[in-house]
């Protein structure tokens, strides 16, 4: 079952899927279509795991937390590198636009190819209809987001709609209480919470084997829906969002090897999990059973922080939707010939950010119309190309994903202390080095043969 586990999230095993699964949809359309029921419900699936998990894992952790101390201090270091973070990765955004601008611009034939996906679009009454009674994406104010996206009225119904960012609030408001309560009222509590923190990662690890399988059928499904050609008009901006995406994925794999301690192979023999999973789901809440088991069994980082940081950090540290939104505003500055100056790119890189943050829980057609709020503070008309990057989103969801894991996984393993300063606090605890502890059997020889030596004087 192991070896059939490392074949599963294997890298070369994932990418050989996508691309018999795209084979599959270009040949057979009509039957790959059918395959994409597959994907569904595996998604839906893991998603089943997601809130309890999350709620579980962040009461457990910020409760054990309290009771240990210094959760104040690691909530202070855990907004300042959020921040630092994004700010970062707006910056890498901002950079890759900037080049792909002075290499080149928009010919005749991709203006004509946009224009075809427009018109075409246009036709759909079902389309027409969406947009046209779809509001003008506006800034949301600070009472509109705590009211309809951070404050839960009735935590139930959160939890039944699946409203992470309402359940992880009620879970950090709950552990803090929790956490006050002394003696041991909250002990059964904590068992309970531990047993279904367990239980969903065990099933987890289970839904992991048949990825390779679900993420063929995926891809042949959305292919066979969409073709080439939105793929080709919109080449230009698939190439920089991934090369921008790569830049992060690479900081961010730099970082937790440096972090961790361990070598690079071993570490990138970790991440293998949590990228399989983000590339076959398209869905950041979903690896994160699988990101806290390979930060705190793989590259052992403190268990209790990682648990209470990863929920955190999916829901409020949104790089994926920030790199994105920016990486469109640029797109459609260069579409519309437009140059933004040193101002207009600090705007953009700040109202991405801003849309990012509010982009948590949202996915497809609300995720993609949040850059239409960017554009409008730079001015840029974003209601004509919005059909252009709906089109390509399935691939940019599968890289926002990618960059919201791997970046996240680094910025927990930045905040909590390395697994050299965790073993050196252990050691100093116990009061002798770890490699000069005697084990229970030779501490027993040893006892045996002082009192041997105690009889012969005797």
């Amino acid at each position: 079952m192991k070896n059939l586990y490392s074949l599963a999230i294997n890298p070369w095993v994932i990418i050989g899927s996508l691309i018999a699964g795209g084979a599959l949809g270009l040949g057979f359309p009509a039957f790959s279509l059918q395959l994409a029921i597959v994907g569904d419900v595996y998604v839906d699936l893991l998603k089943m795991i997601v809130l309890p998990f999350m709620v579980s894992a962040v009461i457990f952790s910020l409760q054990k937390m309290l009771r240990h101390g210094g959760a104040g201090q690691v909530l202070l270091r855990t907004f300042g590198i959020f921040a630092a973070t994004l700010a970062v990765v707006a910056l890498v955004g901002l950079v890759t636009g900037v080049i792909a601008q002075s290499q080149s611009g928009t010919s005749d034939s991709q203006a004509e190819a946009y224009g075809d996906i427009v018109s075409r679009d246009a036709n759909s009454n079902d389309t027409v209809i969406e947009l046209n009674s779809r509001p003008k994406p506006s800034a949301p104010g600070l009472g509109d987001i705590l009211r309809s996206s951070l404050l839960p009225t009735n935590v139930f119904a959160a939890l039944a709609q699946g409203e992470t960012l309402k359940a992880l609030v009620f879970a950090l408001l709950f552990g803090l209480a929790v956490g006050t309560v002394r003696g041991g009222i909250a002990d059964g509590l904590a068992r309970g919470l531990e047993a279904v923190y367990h239980a969903c990662q065990r099933l987890t690890g289970w839904l992991n084997y048949p990825l390779p399988l679900v993420l063929m059928c995926m891809s042949a499904g959305q292919l066979a829906k969409t073709g080439l050609g939105p793929l080709q008009a919109m080449t230009q901006f698939i190439i920089a969002f991934s090369v921008a995406s790569l830049g992060v994925m690479l900081l961010s794999v730099l970082l937790i090897w440096r972090r961790s301690g361990q070598t690079l192979p071993a570490t990138l023999r970790s991440l293998r999990a949590p990228f399989a999973l983000a590339l076959a789901t398209r869905s950041s809440a979903t690896c994160m059973p699988s990101m806290i088991d390979m930060l705190s069994r793989d590259l052992r980082f403190p268990r209790d922080r990682v648990e209470l940081l990863v929920p955190l950090s999916i829901s409020l540290l949104r790089i994926g939707p920030v790199l994105y939104y920016v990486c469109a505003t640029m797109f459609i500055a260069q579409l519309y010939g437009t140059r933004l100056g040193l101002t207009e790119l600090a705007l953009v890189g700040a109202a991405s950010i801003l849309a990012g943050c509010a982009s948590s829980g949202m996915t497809g057609l609300v995720t993609v119309s949040l850059a239409g709020m960017v554009c409008g503070y730079v001015g840029l008309p974003f209601e004509a190309a919005f059909v252009l990057f709906l089109a390509v989103d399935p691939v940019c969801d599968m890289l926002r994903t990618v960059v919201l894991v791997l970046g996240n996984s680094a910025a927990v393993a930045a905040i909590c202390p390395a697994p050299e300063a965790t073993v050196e606090a252990a050691e100093g605890a116990a009061g002798a080095p770890l490699a000069d502890r005697v084990s229970p059997p030779a501490m027993a020889a040893r006892v045996l043969a002082q009192a041997a030596q105690a009889k012969e004087m005797a």
